[in-house]
């Protein structure tokens, strides 16, 4: 078992002209099977899309140190190597009109190491294990919001990467989006950690293991 994927000590992360966070230590903690789920909970949507860039190596930390997937985050060498090894998933998307959900799931998939016939393989598995596969063919236009959120998850999951990252993706569901968008955030951290960012306190208890609560800045463990 590998080093742990995610540790943060005393990191500060920038938000305009404030910060986002100012004194936070948290880890995302190796362990056999895998990782758990951990979940960040966060007062201002802004703000866990600025640690979610932070932990993708989109942004430097301000201060402290910052370690993902044994990298250091405060070096450009380090952030470029995580770039390519996580996936990340954001309440909302790219404006892509015209691609269809198979066509999404696929185009993550051209980050994995198979050949073409490697990668519609991978494509149908995830939309079966993420019961996509009955929105295979409809335009993301046009399918519901918890559907979509589903849909980027499960592109951000096809270029199998070492760590998933999550931004909002539980914020503004109803119960039942949330189940089953958290069913499919636990099926997934099988195969990768999970680092889950967002507003919903409740939310995140359904989907990860550990919450941890953002307070004047500082990350703490959440009350349960």
């Amino acid at each position: 078992m590998g080093p742990d994927p995610v540790i943060a000590a005393g990191i500060g992360v920038r938000l305009g002209r404030g910060f986002a966070v100012r004194a936070a230590s948290f880890r995302l903690s190796a362990r056999d099977p895998g990782p758990p789920v951990l979940g960040i909970q966060l007062s201002q949507p802004a703000q866990a899309t600025a640690i979610i860039d932070l932990l993708a190596g989109v942004a430097r930390p301000a201060y402290g140190e910052l370690r993902v997937l044994g990298h250091d985050m405060a070096t450009v060498r380090g952030r470029a190597a995580v770039r390519r090894r996580v996936g990340v998933a954001r309440r909302t998307g790219r404006s892509l009109p015209w691609l269809r959900v198979r066509g999404l799931v696929a185009h993550g998939t051209r980050l994995a190491r198979h050949g073409e016939a490697g990668r519609q393989l991978l494509t149908a598995g995830i939309l079966d294990e993420l019961g996509l596969t009955p929105w295979a063919d409809v335009p993301l236009r046009a399918v519901p919001e918890a559907v979509g959120r589903r849909a980027r998850l499960a592109a951000a999951a096809a270029a199998q990467p070492e760590l998933l990252l999550l931004d909002g993706l539980l914020d503004g569901l109803a119960l039942r989006d949330v189940t089953a968008l958290a069913t499919a955030i636990r099926t997934l951290s099988q195969d990768s950690g999970v680092v889950l960012a967002g507003c919903d306190g409740e939310a995140l208890t359904l989907a990860c293991d550990e919450v941890l609560v953002l307070t004047d800045g500082v990350v703490v463990p959440a009350s349960r």
